[in-house]
This record gives C-alpha cells, sequence and structure tokens, in this order.
C-alpha cells in the first residue's frame, strides 16, 4: 500500500516539521510564481567509482550505478540523484523506467511540495531511490528560488551539526590499516562487521586510533546470544552504538538483543519508509538510521526524524555511495540528529559536485543556496 503521507501524521498525533518554513525576510526575494511556468525533469546514468572495493556483511563492490537528476523551472536548476547500492533491489534500468513517467509540467508551482511529492510518489509501488531523486532536486530548486540554504528554511543552526564518521569497510589487515590512516581528522569511524573476523577489524583499527567507533554489521549476526556477547566486547573497545546486528526478519531475537544490550541498536536495512518506525521498528531497536535514498528524500526524512524523537528514539542520518549532491542534502537534516555518518561522498572519486565539507571531523554547512552544491569544475 502506498503510503498516505498526510493521513499517517495525523494518525500519529504528530505534527509534520515537513514544510519548510519560510522567513519573512526570504520570502521577498521570491519571485512571483506564474501559472504559465512548468517544471521540466531529466536524467541520465551515472557510474560512482569506488576509491577501495567497499566490502560489507553480504557483498563487495567496485562501484555504483547511480542517476542525476535536474529539474528546471523559470531559469532556475535543481539537481538530484539516485544512488542504488545492491540491497535496495534499484538499477540504472528502473529508475529511468520510474522517472520516465513522472511528469511534472502539470505543476506549475514547486512549493506545493505534499501535493507534488504524493503524486510522484503514488505513480509505481517501490522505487524509493529514484523517487529520492526527484525529491532532492525539488528541494534544491526551492532553495534556490528563495536564494536560501534548506537548513535556513527549516530554522535550523547550522553551528549543531555533529561529526561524522568515515567508513572502515571489511578487509585484510594491511588494508584496514591503510584505510584507517587515510581517515586521519575523523573524530570517530564507523567499522563495518559481520564476516567472522570482527575481532581482528576492531584490534586493527585500534592499532592506529582511540577515536569512538561506530559498528554496522549489516545483519551478519544470526546466534541472539553470541550477538550480546560480542556487544558488551566492542562496549570496551570504545563502541558506541551497533547498527543492524541481526537480520531484519529476526524480530524476536533483535528485541531480545535490545532489551539486554548495553550499546543502543539502530536500525537500517529494517525498515524504509515513515510508517516503518511505528509497526516494525518500536520496541524492536534503540533507534533508527535514515537515509535518503530508502526513505524517498527529505520531505519523508524530516517527518521521520519527528515520529522517531515523539516515540523517544535514537536518530542517526546516514548515506549510501553517493555524491555530494545526495550527502549534502541530507547533511541539511544533520543538526536534527544525535549522529552522523555521511561519507559516501568520500568513497568515490569521481564526484561530480562539490559541498557540504567535513572540517575537523564536523559537518560543516555552507550558506549556498538549497542543498549547497555547485558543479565539479574538476569533473566539468
Amino acid at each position: 500500500m502506498l503510503l498516505n503521507r498526510r493521513n499517517f501524521a495525523k494518525t500519529l498525533g504528530v505534527v509534520s516539521i515537513g514544510a519548510l518554513v519560510m522567513p519573512k525576510t526570504s520570502l521577498a526575494s521570491v519571485p512571483a510564481l506564474v501559472k504559465s511556468k512548468k517544471m521540466k525533469l531529466s536524467f541520465k546514468p551515472y557510474v560512482l567509482e569506488m576509491k577501495h572495493t567497499f566490502t560489507v556483511a553480504e557483498y563487495s563492490r567496485n562501484s555504483t550505478p547511480d542517476v542525476l537528476t535536474r529539474i528546471e523551472y523559470d531559469g532556475i536548476t535543481g539537481y538530484g540523484e539516485a544512488s542504488m547500492p545492491p540491497y535496495l533491489g534499484e538499477s540504472i534500468e528502473s529508475v529511468i523506467k520510474f522517472l520516465k513517467k513522472v511528469n511534472l509540467e502539470q505543476f506549475s508551482d514547486p512549493f506545493m511540495l505534499d501535493d507534488i511529492l504524493a503524486y510522484v510518489d503514488s505513480i509505481e509501488e517501490g522505487n524509493p531511490a529514484a523517487k529520492a531523486s526527484v525529491d532532492i532536486a525539488l528541494h534544491d530548486l526551492i532553495g534556490k528560488i528563495t536564494n536560501q540554504p534548506l537548513y535556513k528554511l527549516w530554522g535550523l543552526d547550522p553551528e549543531k551539526t555533529p561529526v561524522t564518521s568515515f567508513t572502515i569497510g571489511i578487509d585484510k589487515p594491511d588494508v584496514v590499516l591503510l584505510k584507517t590512516k587515510e581517515a586521519k581528522g575523523f573524530k570517530v569511524l564507523k567499522v563495518k562487521l559481520g564476516r567472522g573476523n570482527d575481532k581482528q577489524m576492531i584490534n586493527t583499527v585500534r592499532e592506529v586510533t582511540d577515536v569512538p567507533l561506530y559498528v554496522d554489521v549489516n545483519q551478519g549476526w544470526k546466534d541472539k546470544d553470541k550477538a550480546l556477547e560480542m556487544i558488551y566486547w566492542l562496549k570496551e573497545k570504545g563502541v558506541m552504538f551497533v547498527e543492524q546486528p541481526m537480520p531484519k526478519t529476526q524480530v524476536d531475537d533483535m528485541a531480545w538483543l535490545t532489551e539486554h544490550s548495553p550499546l543502543p541498536t539502530m536500525a537500517d536495512e529494517a525498515f524504509q519508509r515513515l510508517p516503518d518506525i511505528v509497526h516494525k521498528i518500536k520496541g524492536v531497536y534503540s533507534g533508527i538510521n535514515i537515509k535518503l535514498m530508502k526513505s524517498t528524500g527529505l520531505y519523508e526524512a524530516h517527518k521521520m526524524i519527528t515520529v522517531a524523537r515523539a516515540l523517544g528514539m535514537k536518530v542517526m542520518v546516514g548515506c549510501m555511495t553517493e555524491t555530494s549532491c545526495g550527502v549534502s542534502a541530507a547533511s541539511q537534516l544533520s543538526p536534527l540528529v544525535d549522529w552522523a555518518d555521511l561519507d559516501g561522498n568520500l568513497l568515490i572519486k569521481n564526484d561530480p559536485f562539490v559541498g557540504m565539507k567535513v572540517i575537523d571531523g564536523k559537518i560543516t554547512l555552507n550558506d549556498w543556496p538549497g542543498i549547497g552544491i555547485r558543479k565539479n569544475s574538476k569533473m566539468v
């Protein structure tokens, strides 16, 4: 069943914060919206090339398929993207097939976010990354029309951004050491586990650094008792939380593990859309890892934060392997979260954009309008 955005928020009794807050000072700069103006969506395939082979519990890869999108309106262009790691089940072909069905020319006002994105969501089930690519481009467009960064339109303080982790994929000890050394300057690292060499991975990282760690098991642990024992060991090694420790299908085991765990457990693969937080995550995990590519974009991700907070959950914002487009878009939400893992653009070597920077380990937002990106002159 497709998500009814309005009704779900009403059912929970939670006020949506997904709508943009338009400051009076910026409204004066918004051009008059003429009914004859139309939005034009365009897109093209792109392949993200990894700096290193990226290995998690379930697979390895050297590249990630991607589709770059543009929405043009009255001479202004908003940018978006769809990044598709294997577990999402999308492909360049499926994203392009979906985007060909999207007709934005029927809307004359890009600020009608609820109507536009409800229409996009209703076209077909699934396709979260494809839908996110439209959502991100639309938010970028709105920010550029108002000449304001999204965080300002949401009323957020850019000084309240968290530090972001840098991800260390599963690999041989010598490569893990190399990757960890490359992460110099980061205040926290995210270590991938789940392939049977977990203690070796952590001990190898600890040879190089004593910064706090996040760990992501990507559903790699199957036995709850062994998982709990491992979490106690990880706590002694300076780990702050454990992301998706067990398969999403082992709901009862996962709820037991969360109840007994000395560290928070964060859901990733176990949920995608807004209703999942109540129906799948509440009482099973300590918190959620929001990613734009699985949540259909910024509009729904913003609402997810409200719902999770209302339920007393921890909130993390993460990313797939993405360009600076997707990562910078997610970064606009970062002042609202507890933890961030926004390094996807740093793992690739052919980023077509520049945007959010990591300075002294901290997410640092610029004051560029929209999602805060520009074309990378080195890639043009």
